[in-house]
């Protein structure tokens, strides 16, 4: 290891964003990234900030919590937000990007960066000096178990899943229809191809789904190593296998993934009973992915059932779902707000291995982290963000949890202080709105009180 200089493991969301912050502060990083050396099971490439799941970062709404992260990941001068809007796609009111372009460009920008040097290999222990570990949900079982050594804590664990990827051509436009929900989004066909089903094929297409074959858990997921326990739920609740969220109720889907609100079917002028909407995940408009549709299905069964949805009778998949396991450390027994590690001073984590979920959490999370390591290694006092913000809402939430029921947790207004104002009691969009814009004003009054 570089002992002069401040390092990041992970070359994830979080890791290179961490990176990239604390050489915009002016200080030497080096960046740890373990692919193409040691293969992780879920990603594909050995691109930095590569996507494995979803395409869609959140809604880009400013009313929106995920819309709220965002302009403060801006005010922040985050790199991979950046680079998110450089590379989105049509996705009504989402930041949705073509994920092999976003990966490649954030790899070129800290490739190019002078003051990061990217280190191919594994760290197989926590190293010395100010550091970030971002290793991610699939952290090596070496690096996992230096973590709990450090933490004193067994780790938790979840699974999450992959939505499958559908080829634009092999979809039938007679049958699936352009639309977003109540005519949000850039184009004026919109952003997502629908896929209606009347109520007969939706409960045909439930019943395949609970009665489906699904895939055996891969040793590693299946044996948790020594030390590491479950925690409250086997699976995280807000990315549910579609099978999952089927078994547990006939109209689960029909009220989820699968609702038709806002959207009509152009061939009889009517809402269709439910939809399964398809989102451009590239920029040249090749691919598709399912929306909602994380899945365990065996790969034979996914092509038996979710050709049963209708316009996708002869869909060629260019990727199939599958599941990994994500771990992640019992943070409130371990973190500060500020994403320091309580017993162990100028250590910092980002990313999934706190605990905050979602794309743009994992990305804020290295903003703050790569920002509290460079003060930290100048000896500066470290940057806790107000909880009237998201990114400090979610940060106080991590750290400060009940360490007992401690799960993932995504950006949502139920983070935020209350508003003290009658005013926005059934107002909820002013309500939000509002939220939006006292998050920017302690966001401004936060940076502005910096010394140092």
């Amino acid at each position: 290891m570089e002992s002069d200089r401040i390092w990041v493991v992970g070359g994830g969301l979080a890791g290179s964003e961490a990176a990239w912050q604390i050489a915009e502060a002016g200080l030497d990083v080096v960046l740890y990234e373990m692919r193409p050396l040691r293969a992780t099971g879920a990603h594909a490439t050995e691109d930095l900030a590569e996507l494995v799941c979803s395409n869609s970062l959140g809604s880009r709404l400013a009313d929106r919590p995920s819309g709220v992260l965002l302009a403060e990941l801006r005010r922040l001068e985050s790199l991979l937000a950046r680079v998110a809007e450089e590379t989105a796609v049509p996705a009504g009111g989402a930041l949705a990007v073509d994920r092999a372009l976003f990966s490649r460009r954030v790899t070129q920008a800290i490739e190019a960066h002078p003051r990061i040097s990217i280190r191919r290999e594994e760290v197989q222990a926590i190293p010395d000096g100010v550091g970030v570990i971002a290793s991610g949900p699939l952290t090596s079982p070496a690096l996992s178990e230096s973590l709990q050594a450090l933490a004193g804590e067994a780790h938790l664990y979840f699974f999450d899943a992959l939505s499958p990827i559908v080829e634009a051509e092999s979809i039938d436009g007679s049958i699936a229809f352009r639309g977003s929900r109540y005519g949000r989004g850039e184009s004026e066909d919109g952003d997502y191809l629908n896929c209606p089903m009347t109520r007969d094929e939706y409960l045909s297409f439930v019943e395949a789904l609970r009665t489906a074959e699904r895939i055996p858990l891969r040793e590693f997921e299946a044996a948790i190593e020594s030390g590491v326990r479950a925690g409250p739920g086997a699976f995280f609740e807000g990315c549910l296998p579609v099978e999952v969220l089927a078994g547990r109720g006939e109209m689960s889907l029909a009220f989820g993934p699968l609702r038709p609100v806002g959207l009509t079917d152009p061939r009889n002028g009517r809402r269709p009973f439910a939809v399964v909407q398809l989102r451009q995940d590239d920029l040249a408009g090749t691919l598709y992915n399912l929306v909602g549709f994380q899945t365990n299905l065996t790969y034979p069964e996914q092509q038996r059932v979710f050709r049963m949805i209708p316009g996708l009778g002869q869909a060629r998949f260019a990727r199939y779902g599958q599941m990994h396991r994500n771990t992640f450390v019992n943070a409130p027994m371990l973190l500060e707000p500020t994403l320091e590690v309580r017993r162990r001073r100028g250590l910092f984590l980002a990313g999934q291995i706190t605990g905050v979920e979602g794309y743009l959490g994992n990305i804020a999370t290295g903003a703050l982290a790569g920002r509290n390591a460079a003060r930290a290694a100048r000896g500066a006092p470290l940057l806790e963000l107000p909880r009237e913000t998201m990114l400090g809402a979610l940060c106080h939430y991590v750290s400060r949890a009940a360490p007992g029921t401690f799960q993932p947790m995504k950006a949502n207004f139920g983070l935020l202080p209350p508003l003290d104002d009658p005013r926005f009691t059934r107002d909820r969009r002013g309500r939000n709105e509002r939220y939006a814009e006292r998050s920017a004003e302690a966001l401004e009054q936060a940076l502005a009180s910096l010394v140092g």
